[in-house]
């Protein structure tokens, strides 16, 4: 059995695909199913260590991204697509897999055409609440979708669509239940806010959580995750900003948070402040209150739209760019941790918003496609 998973250029890609390799590897030692390989397609691995630790094979393929404004970019990535499209044909021939699922994003067009071109069944999987342009082209050859959101499912054929959630990596679906303050050293009695900004960081958050920092730390122990790109010049700032502070200490600044450290920070906050993106599905397994700040020009505004559907179910609430100043933050989150009923219902209604079985439902799907295709 071959099953070939595609997608990329985030992390909001590339870890719902680990997650679902992880579920289709548990299946097959359940199950006892012999000689089940999985492959991950795209223009760049995005974590190396990752694909090896969850034994997967990484096949590069070329892929241009198509802007939504003019740039002569556009025109030379054509034949980066191009060129994508005949590798993938012919890698997709020499293994010729039983299932493609694809996780949206530029990066996965190329081995989803080939796909549909070789006749290899399809499976697609859509983690905002808008599709991108992908996801909709591969929806009309695909024989499932899955998607995250219901406000979703108006784009897409209804008979072949399941709403299952998104799926998260087992080491993150729970958290810790003691010992978070331990590891990060932080003072009993402080309320802790969790600042988080994707993979990658967030510019934005990074600069309203600086303009704010004296104030903050005053009331809340701080972890914050910068990115890698950001980290020395958030560090270095808020150093600066905090030099006259008595509470200092109080902040705890990361380039990233790894598996760990990263279940241990939500097991001991008591608000997330986030981008509204993929961490959405995290924050809901862990049963975290979040404030949510979409970015304003997303694709399609679909982090608007996935923070404003969360919102619905009372787990979050939701500042806009434009109106984030430090004022408004440090209310928010003050009014937030301040409200113990508030806390424990914004809690309760993340948990029931969450589908932490969702790689499992996906990898079954892929499965049975699969054991279909061999016969």
């Amino acid at each position: 059995m071959k099953i070939v998973l595609t997608g990329g250029g985030s992390g909001g890609h590339f870890y719902p695909l680990i997650a679902v390799a992880q579920d289709i590897q548990k299946i097959a030692r359940e199950e006892k199913l012999l000689g089940v390989d999985v492959y991950y397609f795209s223009n760049a691995p995005y974590n190396g260590r990752m694909l090896l630790e969850n034994n997967i094979k990484f096949v590069k393929v070329s892929a241009g991204k198509r802007r939504r404004y003019f740039s002569l970019l556009n025109y030379t990535d054509m034949f980066k697509t191009a060129k994508g499209v005949i590798k993938a044909i012919f890698e997709l021939y020499k293994i010729y897999p039983d299932v493609v699922f694809g996780k949206g994003g530029y990066a996965s067009f190329p081995t989803l055409f080939a796909a549909r071109f070789l006749r290899i069944p399809v499976v697609i999987h859509e983690s905002d609440s808008v599709p991108g342009r992908v996801n909709l082209w591969a929806s009309k050859f695909s024989e499932k979708i899955a998607i995250s959101f219901s406000e979703a499912g108006k784009y897409f054929p209804e008979r072949k669509t399941a709403l299952t959630g998104n799926p998260i990596r087992n080491e993150l679906k729970a958290v810790p239940p003691e010992g978070a303050r331990e590891f990060f050293k932080l003072e009993e009695g402080a309320p802790v806010v969790l600042i988080l900004g994707g993979s990658q960081g967030s510019e934005t958050i990074n600069d309203a959580l600086i303009d704010v920092l004296p104030d903050l730390v005053q009331s809340f122990e701080v972890i914050h995750q910068t990115g890698p790109a950001k980290f020395k010049l958030v560090k270095d700032t808020a150093n600066l900003t905090l030099m006259d502070s008595n509470f200092k200490t109080r902040y705890h600044a990361y380039e990233y948070l790894a598996n760990l450290p990263l279940k241990m920070a939500a097991g001991a906050a008591s608000v997330a402040v986030s981008r509204a993106g993929s961490t959405i599905f995290e924050l809901a397994a862990w049963g975290l209150p979040a404030i949510l700040i979409p970015i304003s020009d997303s694709n399609g505004d679909h982090q608007r739209q996935n923070a404003l559907a969360y919102a619905k179910f009372g787990a979050c609430t939701v500042i806009e760019e434009a109106n984030l100043t430090k004022h408004v933050l440090l209310s928010e989150i003050a009014r937030i941790v301040g409200n113990a009923q508030m806390t424990a219902t914004m809690r309760n209604n993340a948990k029931n918003f969450a589908k932490i079985d969702a790689g499992e439902k996906i990898a079954r799907a892929l499965i049975n496609i699969a054991l279909r295709h061999e016969v």
